[in-house]
């Protein structure tokens, strides 16, 4: 099986974008400004994000897709490109990321990677394993983590029942998926609001595809809640 590396560089193959939802506003956080723009460890979430994934060699470029109003960004990063195309809902702005890739010449056959900036802690290798795993699939796949825990559904705020875990798993980011295949996946759910889609493998899942899970790491989880700040500077300060 040929290696993605090798593969990058046949003429005519895929390449691989990066696409960053930045638009939206962090409610549960707990914070003044939006929180990927909350400084960790002396930088902006988003920055430490980014730079995660600049590092990444087979990464073409990175589409940020920010709110039309966003006063953070003064200038636009080496690698990067701006969109003030941020919608009501992370769907809508991927929808209209994946819009800005197109116009800029990406083909519907190349590879986008989708990420979430509140995943701050996402390394350069997690992203590599993701494209390698990838890279010669039907449908492409995210990265993911068998649950741990006991799961339960709630009714009341009481336990209405123990959920099997065994086949369980929590969705991460990087999700790595075809261009024109996601966007034919959230052009279909595009009129009803893009209800249902909680995220791109949700809207891939729609249209009939199964993604594959890619094992991800604890540690590359979703800054959320306001404790999650401490812990995400713990781990940072901890590499560097």
């Amino acid at each position: 099986m040929p290696h993605a590396d090798t593969e990058l560089t046949r003429p005519g193959a895929p390449r691989c974008h990066a696409l960053l939802p930045c638009a939206g506003t962090g409610t549960r956080a707990g914070t003044d400004i939006p929180k990927q723009y909350q400084p960790i460890a002396g930088e902006p979430m988003v920055m430490h994000t980014l730079a995660a994934l600049r590092a990444v060699a087979r990464l073409q470029g990175c589409v940020v897709v920010i709110a039309p109003d966003d006063g953070f960004w003064t200038s636009q990063p080496v690698g990067t490109t701006l969109a003030r195309r941020g919608g009501a809902t992370r769907a809508e702005s991927v929808f209209n990321g994946l819009q800005a890739l197109s116009e800029q010449g990406a083909r519907t056959d190349d590879w986008v990677l989708v990420h979430d900036a509140a995943r701050c802690l996402v390394t350069p290798a997690q992203v590599d394993a993701l494209i390698d795993a990838c890279w010669n699939d039907a449908v492409g796949g995210l990265l993911a983590l068998p649950l741990p825990d006991t799961l339960k559904a709630e009714t009341g705020g009481r336990v209405a029942a123990t959920v099997e875990r065994a086949d369980k798993w929590l969705a991460q980011t990087p999700q790595m998926f075809r261009l024109g295949a996601l966007q034919a996946a959230l052009a279909a759910t595009a009129p009803g609001g893009f209800a249902g889609v909680t995220d791109e493998a949700s809207a891939m899942e729609m249209a009939g595809h199964r993604p594959l899970l890619v094992r991800g790491s604890a540690q590359n989880f979703k800054v959320t809640y306001p404790e999650d700040f401490a812990l995400a500077e713990a781990v940072l300060r901890s590499r560097s």
